[in-house]
């Protein structure tokens, strides 16, 4: 069933993403070459490319693909930025953000998945310009701050205040925002002042 993933891949990211309107080239080559399934727990590797999103154990699940390619794409990623990922997660989201950008800053609560993430990440798969962290996610990573984004992989009625003075100007954000009803949210920094513009609806796991 392995010599099936590549195939598999293929008909998600036309079939699932570029057909619904995401059309950033290097945003679905990295779609393209990240194998999601490295990111699953054992018993979902077959369901790895199915169109939602996936349990990874902890409360916590993998994004529906289509998300993932989305928010890639509204960060508009030119290859030179520092990117703060809040909520490392299964480190799927990081893999595609480190294809993407020149160094991923990303900060998980959660100790195994932290854990997996970086022996992932950095060990079998050698990404190099991947920072881990193991702590509370609304507290962002001020030692490395200003970022050129930042991206918050789970829900919150509000943006986090500590991370409004760690994005840069002229950056800006995206958060799924909203208690039951969740939209994403992109921010901008424009001469100090945040500039908000919402997106779709989306749901995401609550930020712990």
């Amino acid at each position: 069933m392995k010599d099936d993933f590549p195939a598999w891949r293929r008909w998600m990211v036309e079939k699932q993403i570029r057909e619904r309107g995401v059309a950033n080239e290097r945003v679905l080559a990295a779609m393209l070459k990240v194998e999601r399934e490295r990111f699953v727990p054992a018993s979902e590797k077959l369901r790895a490319y199915d169109d939602g999103p996936l349990s990874i154990g902890h409360g916590q699940t993998i994004s529906q693909p289509y998300i993932v390619a989305y928010m890639s794409e509204m960060l508009d990623l030119q290859g030179c930025e520092n990117v703060l990922e809040i909520g490392t997660g299964s480190g799927y989201q990081t893999a595609i953000l480190a294809e993407l950008a020149a160094q991923v800053f990303t900060v998980e609560i959660i100790p195994e998945l932290h854990e997996s993430a970086a022996r992932l990440l950095s060990g079998e798969l050698q990404y190099g310009n991947i920072r881990f962290r193991l702590g509370q996610g609304k507290e962002g990573w001020p030692e490395f701050a200003p970022f050129d984004r930042i991206i918050v992989t789970a829900a919150a009625d509000r943006f986090p205040e500590n991370l409004y003075p760690q994005l840069r100007e002229g950056g800006s954000a995206l958060a799924p925002l909203g208690e039951y009803f969740q939209r994403l949210v992109r921010l901008r920094k424009r001469q100090g002042r945040i500039h908000t513009e919402e997106l779709i609806g989306v749901a995401f796991v609550p930020l712990v």
